[in-house]
């Protein structure tokens, strides 16, 4: 495109509700709209934005759900063909060491903690549903568009969003595919892209969401799909573990799901507060694969896909404020997450439901782009804030004390909470940021993680490669480093680079030869959109963005 051809302007769409991200909170967000408006015989417009290529293809999670949210939404779901399934059969809680494993009795667990009643799912594959069930209300579904700017008028109310620009080489100037985002105006718009979601990020800092909440915590889950061998499929059976291959001063675990049609879930958790730079969530998750009591699972199986996102850790005294002038933030992007039984689809969907049930009085009323602070209010009393407030204490405790004292803590303090409606230990604080938990590198002592054996253990590239990640090449990258200067004295010089080891996807490299070693080397186009990098570098200079629109991971059925 020639610089002096005039760009064309960008267009403009009008509706009530504006709705980002076609997750569980934004899905059951529009779905209760469309369902409280036909209710009343009223006329209501509202679009879902999802930046993926289609509705769950950005979609990770483990994912055992509670149906407690869908039976209010959709009370007649079991009656039809839908992606929920496989029920619990069978629930495991073991301990690893190094060689060996321990069998937790179930009696011990409290009572919040038994998966009795729910399903193993693949979470993108019911978002792919809520999204039919939307669509046939007529909510307006938009896959490939990426929200990249929010909309404000003079007085600094959220009036809606922008997609970002198309066709934008890496050099920042239009090229011959050029086409200018899209404007999409609300009179409320929603925010649920997730945890660390660009947009909610923003709007947080903008409006001091938070200066009355707690620091927000985050971990990273790193999973893979399997076929396994038939005889060792157990449809239903959910297990977890806690442990090996991680030292009782770091926070994590693993899941593994078995579901339909000899297919196992599996992943693993590493709380983002760890303190060792040297330290690789994806290699210890490689490694924990290959422990005696793991192994023979996957032995003779195949890797289907995988896949990483980051995962909201704070609960309930971590949330921010919720409410700004012209819209509301929902689901994960407010972290709606009980980390005990890692679990949050259900609090993102009642979430979705919560704010709906306001926007659509609002409207009701006549008041548009309004504050609905009441909002704030209403998750607190509701099922969502009952959930999370007995868990309050489970991470803080665990970061406190370490795994073995700070697991038998926080099971006591949910038993007091769950018989008693109390906790000894009040409401207790994080302590500090996920990017301040980092070491020195000379402080701490290197980890050698043993070579992938291909069987069961694999590197990155392939691992990536089974996560159908795809971007446009010719594009800015859209992982923004404020200050390359200090990614050299700090990241690089003091922390040993730990991006290149906390990034599940091989996007940062150290260049340690040429003549302008060491070089910061992003390779953003393997970017599975998991945000770790926004949380976890220790200057906070990462900053992540959205790529243009229908690029990133491509996931089939996680």
């Amino acid at each position: 495109m020639a610089e002096t051809e005039a760009l064309p302007e960008r267009e403009s769409m009008e509706f009530d509700v504006v709705i980002v991200g076609a997750g569980p909170a934004g899905l059951a967000a529009a779905i209760r709209l469309k369902q409280i408006a036909n209710e009343k015989g009223e006329e209501l417009s509202l679009v879902v934005l999802e930046k993926g290529s289609e509705v769950g293809a950005h979609i990770l999670s483990g994912a055992v759900i509670d149906p407690v949210a869908i039976d209010k939404l959709l009370p007649e779901w079991r009656e039809e063909d839908t992606p929920i399934k496989t029920a619990v059969t069978a629930d495991h809680f073991l301990v690893l060491g190094p060689a060996g494993s321990m069998r937790l009795p179930n009696f011990m667990m409290p009572k919040l903690m038994n998966n009795h009643g729910n399903y193993v799912v693949s979470l993108g594959n019911v978002c792919r549903w809520l999204a039919e069930k939307a669509e046939a209300l007529g909510v307006e579904v938009y896959p490939g568009f990426a929200a990249a700017e929010v909309l404000y008028d003079e007085r600094g109310t959220v009036v809606g969003v922008a997609t970002g620009d198309m066709g934008i080489g890496r050099d920042g100037k239009p090229n011959a595919n050029y086409t200018p985002g899209v404007e999409l105006r609300g009179k409320y718009v929603l925010i649920g892209e997730g945890a660390r979601g660009s947009l909610a990020k923003q709007l947080i800092a903008k409006f001091d969401l938070d200066k009355d909440s707690d620091f927000p915590k985050f971990g990273i889950g790193i999973k893979e799909l399997w076929e396994i061998d038939p005889e060792k499929h157990r449809p239903g059976l959910v297990q977890h573990t806690f442990g090996w291959p991680l030292d009782n001063k770091t926070g994590g675990g693993s899941f593994l799901y078995h579901l339909e049609d000899n297919q196992v879930a599996v992943g693993f958790v590493v709380h983002l507060n760890y303190e060792n730079p040297h330290l690789s969530p994806f290699d210890e998750f490689q490694r924990f694969k290959t422990h005696p009591a793991i192994r023979d699972t996957f032995e003779g199986g195949k890797r289907i896909s995988y896949g990483a996102r980051a995962i909201t850790e704070g609960g309930y005294q971590s949330v921010p404020k919720l409410s700004f002038p012209g819209g509301l933030i929902i689901g994960c992007s407010a972290g709606f997450v009980n980390v005990p039984r890692i679990k949050g689809s259900h609090n993102a969907m009642l979430s979705g439901m919560i704010a709906a049930e306001h926007v659509f009085d609002a409207l009701a009323e006549g008041k548009t782009n309004a504050e609905l602070t009441a909002f704030d209010t209403a998750w607190r009393e509701s099922e969502i804030g009952e959930d999370l407030r007995k868990v309050r204490n489970a991470k803080p405790l665990w970061s406190k004390f370490g795994t073995v004292i700070g697991i038998a803590l926080g099971g006591l303090d949910m038993w007091t909470n769950e018989l008693f409606g109390i906790s000894f230990f009040g409401t207790m604080k994080h302590g500090k940021p996920d990017s301040k938990t980092l070491k020195p590198a000379s402080e701490c002592k290197p980890i050698a993680y043993p070579k992938p054996d291909g069987v069961v253990s694999f590197d990155k590239l392939s691992s990536v490669f089974l996560s159908n990640t795809n971007h446009e090449e010719d594009q800015p990258v859209h992982l923004k480093v404020k200050d390359m200067d200090l990614q050299k004295k700090s990241e690089h010089d003091v922390f040993d680079g730990p991006s290149n080891r906390y990034c599940p996807a091989g996007v940062y490299e150290w260049v340690e030869e040429g003549e302008d070693a060491p070089k910061f080397q992003i390779n953003a186009q393997n970017c599975v959109h998991c945000k770790t990098c926004d949380i976890k570098d220790p200057n906070q200079n990462i900053t992540w963005t959205v790529p243009e629109g229908a690029g990133g991971p491509n996931y089939p059925n996680m």
